[in-house]
């Protein structure tokens, strides 16, 4: 009689026990570590004062109509109001709108990740900071923006864009333009939240108000125009800057 042979997962290597005390000193030493990168970041932004950042999937290519909108609006941003655009520096999306500042002899950002001991890093940044921690990398692309652009992507645009939304609507951080770019993507998802969060009373009407939908460029450009500048977390108008 043939002796059945059960499927067993594979030996995993042995993990090691840290004490309490190690424990303690690991939380210790990334805190730092967390609180380096954001000082890094904070300083790095500090030098670009007026800057909007741009949001999207990575898997466009420049073949796409999005990854082509991007890069148009990009260009509209840094040629007609000199601002730097701020993405994460890396394929897609984050390309499009770093190539069209770029292009255009504007400023264009990458905060960009580690991963797996190479960047994931595109070819039109004149300018970047490394991150090791996506946590600290996230707060600081939505710190001082005055205006976010998100374009169709996956759940880490849309984790993205209901974060932002949520400070706003939490006033964690002052209102400024939310701009979905894409109305065939974006407006299935807003009749979804109308019906079935507002429906159920589970948001105010006045959150679907948190951010426009709009495609058209002139549009897109006198919004973020008429934007207040951002100061760090403070605001000032924008009569009131020299």
């Amino acid at each position: 009689m043939t002796k059945e042979i059960i499927n067993t997962p594979p030996k995993q290597s042995p993990v090691e026990i840290l004490t309490r005390q190690q424990l303690h000193e690991t939380a210790i030493e990334r805190v730092h570590l967390i609180a380096k990168e954001f000082t890094d970041a904070f300083n790095f932004l500090e030098k670009y004062p007026k800057s909007v950042t741009f949001f999207g999937g990575t898997h466009f290519n420049e073949s796409d109509k999005e990854y082509m909108k991007a890069r148009s609006v990009s260009t509209r941003i840094s040629r007609d109001l000199n601002y730097s655009i701020v993405t994460g520096g890396g394929p897609g999306i984050m390309e499009a709108a770093n190539r069209g500042a770029f292009e255009n002899g504007g400023v264009s950002l990458g905060l960009t990740i580690e991963l797996s001991n190479h960047q994931v890093k595109n070819n039109y940044l004149t300018d970047n900071l490394d991150f090791y921690y996506f946590f600290s990398r996230k707060v600081c692309l939505s710190f001082s923006a005055e205006a976010y652009l998100f374009f169709p992507g996956g759940f880490g645009t849309l984790d993205e864009f209901y974060e932002i939304v949520t400070l706003v609507q939490t006033k964690k951080i002052e209102r400024v333009p939310i701009i979905c770019v894409g109305s065939d993507f974006w407006n299935p998802l807003h009749e979804l939240m109308k019906k079935e969060l507002l429906g159920r009373g589970t948001i105010d009407p006045d959150d679907l108000n948190l951010y426009c939908i709009e495609d058209d460029e002139d549009k897109i450009v006198d919004i973020i125009r008429n934007a207040p500048v951002r100061n760090g977390l403070k605001f000032e108008r924008k009569e009131e800057i020299i």
